[in-house]
């Protein structure tokens, strides 16, 4: 079995930090620190989907408190 079958049947969940910044994880692995788990898991393909739809503002969460300040 080569490398690529492993990836497509690894679980990983989708993590976040303090800036609301978003990435994927390995799931039988803890996320590092300052990352959390954001409760959705699934395949790569499936987390990154999930990613593309809840991530549509790049920008940190300092700055975009910075750029657009709430009255």
């Amino acid at each position: 079995m080569n490398n690529s079958n492993n990836h497509e049947r690894e679980t990983y969940n989708v993590v976040f930090n303090h800036e609301e910044q978003y990435s994927i994880w390995p799931s039988d692995k803890e996320p590092p620190s300052g990352w959390q788990k954001s409760g959705f898991s699934g395949s790569k393909d499936e987390c990154l989907a999930n990613i593309s739809e809840i991530w549509t503002d790049m920008r940190p969460l300092s700055l975009r408190k910075v750029m657009d300040p709430k009255p």
